[in-house]
């Protein structure tokens, strides 16, 4: 997996650097100091992942991230930043990073939203996850399906739901106060009576037939 790291403050990207060199799956194909140099990385090199700072001069991580989006799409942002506050997760996600970071994350957490990632998941730190499960519960709740379709039962419907929207499995357990494990029960169960084989896919049904 090859990452390149971007922060504008050069102890920090140093930092990153050498700790993420000690990850064995993980290789630093570069690392800038802005936005505007991360793309001209990005374009240069292609990452599988861009590890992300928020705030930083010339451009900063927003417009980056919304830019390697439109750009290269193959390419997946997670956001590394200082600011957990409604604006700066709702604007990284928005521009279309897939996962975001608070910079008290450790080794083994950063290394794990990379890969996920790069597998095309989403990863949130716990107290973004909070806000996210918070904002699941004030939003007015999606019309009700009136007959489950494919077989689905109510409960397979409200996970596909979460599923669509990016929740990992422990988010969605968290939103529906249910086991991580029963979540993965009722996915695995959805995935067999749909006929779709990961989760893509599934959030492309529950898009088109339960939003």
């Amino acid at each position: 997996m090859r990452v390149v790291v971007v922060d504008d403050q050069q102890l920090m990207r140093e930092g990153l650097v050498a700790l993420l060199d000690l990850v064995d799956d993980v290789e630093v194909a570069g690392d800038a100091g802005d936005g505007e140099e991360a793309l001209r990385l990005v374009a240069e090199l292609r990452p599988d992942v861009v590890l992300m700072d928020l705030r930083m001069p010339v451009m900063d991580g927003v417009e980056a991230t919304r830019r390697i989006a439109r750009d290269h799409p193959d390419v997946a942002v997670v956001v590394l930043t200082t600011y957990d506050d409604d604006r700066s997760v709702d604007s990284a996600l928005l521009a279309g990073a897939c996962g975001y970071l608070t910079k008290d994350a450790g080794r083994a957490e950063i290394a794990a939203a990379l890969r996920s990632a790069a597998a095309g998941q989403s990863t949130f730190s716990a107290a973004v996850s909070r806000r996210l499960v918070e904002a699941l519960s004030r939003s007015a709740p999606p019309p009700p399906v009136p007959a489950c379709p494919d077989g689905l039962t109510v409960r397979e419907v409200e996970v596909l739901r979460l599923v669509a929207g990016g929740l990992s499995n422990a988010e969605i357990g968290s939103a529906l106060f249910i086991a991580e494990t029963t979540v993965k029960t009722h996915i695995n169960n959805a995935f067999a009576k749909l006929g779709v084989r990961n989760r893509t896919e599934a959030a492309a049904y529950a898009r088109d037939k339960l939003l």
